[in-house]
């Protein structure tokens, strides 16, 4: 196994294992985060009902400038808005399987800093 399929499968195992902990209520719904190699993507999920109660991305964003760090800290203030939108104040944060460093930490650090609670 070539080292690009080791750190794949093994992120794919950090995901599988965060989400068989993780789960969102309708009080209190999950937050999902997805870091491409161009774009960033969260959504707050239901996953009683399987509904996406918000979702904010850098797909097709004229706003979303600058870094990759920026970007991701203004997907995390879009997200933050249009949950309080759909009136969720709380949500437990699903980093996907990645490390919370560098872009998922700008990420949730400004959903918290838009008043978000995680």
């Amino acid at each position: 196994m070539n080292n690009l399929a080791h750190k794949l499968q093994n992120r794919t195992l950090r995901k599988k294992r965060i989400r068989s902990q993780v789960s969102g209520t309708a009080e209190r719904p999950r937050l999902s985060v997805f870091v491409s190699n161009l774009h960033i993507t969260a959504q707050v999920i239901d996953d009683t009902t399987d509904k996406t109660i918000a979702y904010a991305s850098t797909v097709c964003q004229q706003a979303a400038t600058g870094t990759m760090t920026d970007k991701a800290a203004w997907v995390g203030e879009q997200i933050a808005k249009k949950a309080k939108a759909a009136k969720v104040k709380a949500v437990v944060f699903d980093r996907g399987g990645r490390v919370y460093h560098g872009r998922v930490k700008a990420l949730a650090d400004a959903a918290r800093k838009e008043g978000l609670e995680f």
